[in-house]
């Protein structure tokens, strides 16, 4: 079965940076493609970062240019560095994966993530 689990979230400054992981277990890492999303009090749920098996990236616009997705497939790890971190980036950050065999989507139960002076 597969499983995700995060770490890394915090509380930081704004500015300031962290960076997050996600370990997957339960299937071949290295043929999914990943992702990141978050969700606010109140809010949807929303994409932050995508990349694929072969390590294509997509970001949503908010988060270009300040944060990075990258995995180490050696690993079975997921990263998102963030940097330049905002108030509104405050959210929880779950890890997805999307099973090559079935296409299924499974989901890690998230780390959170708060901004704040």
């Amino acid at each position: 079965q597969v499983q995700l689990v995060e770490s890394g979230g915090g509380l930081v400054q704004p500015g300031g940076s962290l960076r997050l992981s996600c370990v997957a277990s339960g299937t071949i890492f290295r043929l999914n493609a990943m992702g990141w999303y978050r969700q606010a009090p109140g809010k949807q749920r929303e994409l932050v970062a995508t990349i694929t098996s072969g390590g294509s990236t997509n970001y949503a616009d908010s988060v270009k240019g300040r944060f990075t997705i990258s995995r180490d497939n050696a690993k079975n790890t997921l990263d998102l560095q963030m940097n330049s971190l905002k108030p509104e980036d405050t959210a929880v950050y779950c890890c997805q994966l999307t099973s090559y065999s079935s296409l299924q989507n499974y989901w890690g139960r998230g780390t959170q993530v708060t901004v704040s002076s």
